[in-house]
């Protein structure tokens, strides 16, 4: 019974770990945006305005959940389900803490990676069932995107797995004890963190969902809670895209005096702010510079980068 016990707690912990933050992310956003573009945030609903998050989830609980008549009904549904489920089951390979995980695979980064390559399916279906030509440009947007910088993404973790030598998550971030990737792999990093920006479609790199140009994209049609989905689906993929950051490159738990578990959560919350900062600073580029500056420039330093590790290491080995 210990050995099936034990490991529900830890999947309900999680999940219910990851659901809170995404929830709490939408407060703090908005009160760091506030305090970065020197205005106002949420400050009515609550101390600080920290229930203003409960408010708008009545608010959505309350909207009319409605399905267009000309849209595909049974994908229109299934559409917000997939980027929900393939982002959550991506946590299950997190590694919070020595032992904290849900499951400790030995190929722990290539199911990350299968998982992230799933949600494509999310919006470029979300965008073709709702019969709208708007949307449809945003889910082929999206579609594109997400494909284009998931190679870019996944490139960039060769040099890690290289100095490592596995896939494993758990031998990754100890392989970090003498130094952490970021210095010796500082190219993958920001391939990786300007990869994760456009995974994530958040802004200046969210093109899918371009307000000024296809009136939100490809979830236009949806509203209640099939649009809250994809609404907490993109908070839950940034806190993924952190935590990832932090496990890679900035040595996941690893630090001196304080719990291994708050060393993680300090480093995971610091690249959050980082996701924020970039919002309320940087402007949107065109599509068309978007994709060009992947293929033109990110995937020659992917590959540079993996060539320069691996002579490295041939040199020293």
């Amino acid at each position: 019974m210990r050995d099936v016990i034990i490991p529900l707690i830890i999947v309900f912990a999680v999940l219910a770990g990851v659901l809170t933050v995404s929830a709490g992310l939408i407060w703090l956003e908005r009160r760091l945006l506030a305090l970065w573009q020197d205005r106002y945030g949420p400050n009515r609903v609550g101390p600080f305005g920290s229930l203003q998050v409960v408010a708008d989830m009545i608010k959505l609980f309350m909207k009319e959940d409605w399905i267009p008549p000309f849209a595909d009904k049974p994908v229109f549904v299934i559409a917000p389900a997939i980027i929900m489920a393939t982002t959550l089951m991506s946590f299950a390979i997190v590694v919070f803490a020595p032992g904290l995980t849900v499951i400790d695979l030995s190929v722990g980064l290539l199911f990350f990676l299968a998982m992230s390559s799933l949600g494509v399916y999310s919006v470029a279906l979300a965008g073709w069932s709702s019969n709208n030509k708007y949307s449809l440009i945003g889910g082929l947007r999206a579609a594109a995107q997400m494909l284009s910088y998931e190679i870019f993404m996944g490139l960039s973790l060769m040099g890690v797995v290289l100095l490592a030598g596995s896939f494993n998550i758990t031998a990754i971030v100890e392989a970090q004890k003498g130094m952490w990737f970021c210095i010796p792999q500082l190219p993958g990093l920001v391939i990786f963190f300007i990869a994760g920006i456009a995974e994530t479609h958040r802004l200046p790199l969210d093109l899918p969902e371009a307000e000024n140009e296809l009136v939100a994209g490809y979830h236009s049609e949806y509203s209640g809670m099939k649009f809250a989905m994809f609404f907490v689906g993109e908070y839950l993929a940034i806190t993924l895209i952190a935590a990832l950051v932090a496990t890679f490159f900035l040595g996941g738990w690893l630090g001196p005096w304080l719990p291994p578990f708050i060393w993680f959560a300090i480093k995971t919350f610091t690249v959050i702010c980082l996701f924020i900062l970039l919002r309320a600073t940087l402007p949107r580029p065109r599509y068309d510079q978007l994709m060009s500056f992947g293929w033109k420039l990110m995937l020659p330093l992917a590959l540079l980068n993996i060539v320069v590790t691996g002579g490295i290491l041939l040199l020293r080995g």
